[in-house]
């Protein structure tokens, strides 16, 4: 670990309005006694058998928890169960005939597709059976390299059915991502598609599968193309390469009876960013993992067979797997999926699929929430968004003024929200508001699920008092969490339980993950998260979390979203640099720029005083839509640009540098 991050994280508390659940949802929550905290408590680690209580096992588990060997836990050993089956074949008798997934395509003349859990569960098969007369079997990893169609789901659940871990890469990642993922699972398969739309334009896709297949170190088996663009793009096909709709077609009517598996069988991998510039392989199992999504889908997103159940991510990413795919289905929901953008082909497009579809939940980024409050109430108010029960954020931080704006012209202040902290390897939710249950506080993500205990400590592993900052850590196992890094179990003790652990004991007291990140609590225990410990900056020796500095700029009228990074300094030794995008009818000027000043030293402290305060109509941002600060950085200390091929938006670097230069 750096240095620095063993200096305590400096954070000043606000007072926060609190926000009561509305009285009609808590009467029909799924949960909404607060006794469950403490019952989680008195009853541990037994109180997950609720959790694994919401499967169908074909072979019961023996124990809940083994934990004789930490940090390799192991959740309901010896019990066999299989996801497939868990998400489908259970559902049949009372659901077939209702819609599994609600597919929307992003052309808008184009016709939607409906799977009812019947047709769902029947094209599982057919294409299980494909794999497995290709040669897959147990434990053999097939790659998926797909966007939002509903092939990917059906291939993911096909895999489980036969036993066979599945990795999805990400659709917007670059061919040699997809080499280095292939060949550090040792991967012999691939499911593609030849390609996607994206604001109304056909994107060619499996041009740059072929580039990253010829990256692969071994041998590739087998390639499986999914027809998205029909005749739009003309590509090869070799000799191990089949057509999906063929192999669907040749198989038609098949039956696969459902692999049992291990509850600790792997059930996929996810690889993830790492410090050292090589991607983390997570892996998560079948029992812990589909029980801990199905239980937070429950008790926290508040989903019932009933509900049409909408969730924004895309299903490369882990918000995806956990809560598009299996915690939704595991439950027999209505979950569905959409492949554009929200403002394509208008900024009301997502406003529009939840008022046809009439849509119960919706969760989504406070990205996004960000570019709807920037795009403005006009896109929303023209739609009836009544349907909606549920609110969510997932994947950052939201700033309490972005919370307020959801609230509001979203939900109508009747709608409870969700913060939600947790990450890949996590598996599911950690932190939040049960939502039939605690009050709301905008900007903090909220106490800790039942059952779970995260502290925020100092870097001596003492808890922190009310008020103060440090780290966030999970000082017990829980169900959904990864079980080691793909073939390294050096690095996975390394990266998430070597800061805090004892890591020669034996005594599962004295293992501690640290998922570095830096939080805050209150005095009723509510936590809110800062962002990771190492975007952190050190201002004349004061620690400052650069998400709060960036959720005060956000809270000053006009502006629509902001980074902040750490810039050299001679006498502070690192300055606050900040990028501000305006909202609409807003202007970039010197009095935007003292009243952004004014919002940050009122909000923290004159020790967080912007020096640099640039106004641009965009951030660099990966495709999958991250915020590059190191480029910021580079472009703040006048350094050489580091590498801007990841970008959705490069030519913006530039804008922002000549922006810095004419200064």
């Amino acid at each position: 670990m750096q240095e620095e991050q063993d200096v305590e994280l400096e954070a000043r508390l606000e007072d926060r309005e609190r926000f009561e659940p509305p009285e009609s949802f808590v009467e029909q929550a799924n949960v909404s006694d607060e006794s469950i905290y403490e019952a989680f408590d008195e009853e541990w680690p037994e109180c997950w058998e609720q959790a694994a209580d919401l499967l169908d096992w074909d072979e019961e588990y023996e124990t809940v928890l083994d934990d004789s060997n930490p940090p390799f836990y192991e959740w309901f050993t010896g019990g066999e169960l299989n996801a497939s089956a868990n998400c489908l074949d259970r559902h049949l008798e009372d659901r077939g005939d209702e819609a599994a997934i609600e597919w929307v395509g992003e052309p808008t003349d184009e016709e939607n597709r409906t799977y009812t859990y019947e047709q769902l569960h029947r094209e599982v098969n057919e294409f299980a059976a494909a794999l497995r007369d290709m040669g897959v079997g147990e434990d053999d990893v097939v790659t998926m390299y797909m966007p939002m169609v509903p092939e990917l789901p059906i291939a993911m659940l096909a895999c489980a059915r036969i036993g066979a871990p599945h990795s999805v890469v990400f659709a917007g990642f670059s061919a040699d991502a997809l080499a280095t993922r292939m060949n550090a699972a040792d991967s012999e398969y691939l499911v593609t598609c030849d390609g996607y739309y994206r604001r109304g334009d056909p994107l060619e896709h499996k041009a740059k599968a072929d580039e990253g297949l010829e990256g692969v170190e071994h041998e590739v088996s087998d390639v499986v193309v999914v027809d998205r663009l029909g005749d739009t793009y003309d590509h090869p096909m070799a000799e191990t390469h089949h057509d999906y709709g063929d192999l669907v077609a040749d198989h038609e009517g098949a039956e696969v009876e459902p692999v049992a598996r291990d509850a600790e069988d792997m059930l996929f991998l996810m690889y993830t960013s790492g410090t050292t510039g090589q991607p983390k392989g997570v892996k998560h199992t079948t029992g812990g993992y589909l029980a801990w999504t199905a239980w937070t889908s429950q008790a926290v997103l508040d989903i019932k067979p009933e509900d049409t159940y909408f969730c924004s991510a895309d299903i490369g990413w882990i918000t995806g797997h956990s809560y598009i795919v299996y915690g939704p289905l595991a439950l027999g929901t209505t979950t569905m999926m959409y492949e554009g953008t929200p403002d394509h082909p208008e900024r009301d497009r997502l406003w529009e699929i939840i008022e046809e579809y009439e849509a119960t939940q919706l969760y989504t980024a406070p990205t996004a929430i960000r570019a709807f409050m920037k795009w403005g109430t006009e896109f929303p108010d023209k739609h009836d968004l009544s349907s909606l029960r549920l609110l969510g954020t997932v994947g950052e931080p939201i700033n309490p003024r972005a919370w307020k704006w959801y609230y509001k012209h979203i939900g109508d202040e009747s709608c409870p929200i969700i913060d939600t902290w947790w990450q890949t390897e996590t598996g599911g939710m950690m932190v939040t508001t049960l939502p039939g249950v605690k009050d709301m506080k905008p900007g903090s993500a909220g106490p800790p699920l039942p059952g779970l205990d995260v502290q925020v400590i100092n870097p001596s592993g003492e808890e922190v008092e009310a008020g103060q900052a440090g780290h966030l850590t999970v000082q017990k196992p829980w169900p959904g969490m990864l079980r080691t890094l793909y073939n390294n179990d050096e690095r996975y003790i390394e990266e998430y339980w070597a800061e805090y652990s004892d890591t020669d004991s034996d005594d599962p007291e004295d293992w501690v993950y640290f998922p570095e990140d830096g939080a805050k609590i209150d005095e009723d225990g509510y936590i809110t998260v800062l962002g990771r410990v190492d975007d952190v900056l050190n201002v004349s020796g004061h620690r400052l979390g650069t998400m709060e500095i960036e959720s005060a700029i956000v809270g000053v009228e006009g502006v629509a979203e902001a980074a902040v990074v750490g810039g050299n300094h001679e006498v502070k030794g690192e300055a606050v640099y900040t990028y501000v995008i305006t909202e609409d009818g807003y202007e970039g000027d010197d009095e935007m720029r003292d009243r952004i000043v004014e919002g940050v030293e009122d909000a923290i402290g004159p020790i967080a005083r912007p020096e640099a305060v640039v106004f641009t109509p965009e951030l660099p941002k990966t495709r999958s839509g991250k915020i590059m600060r190191r480029l910021l950085e580079d472009i703040a200390n006048g350094d050489e640009l580091g590498n801007t091929s990841t970008l959705r938006n490069p030519d913006i670097v530039s804008e922002i540098e000549a922006k810095v230069s004419d200064d």
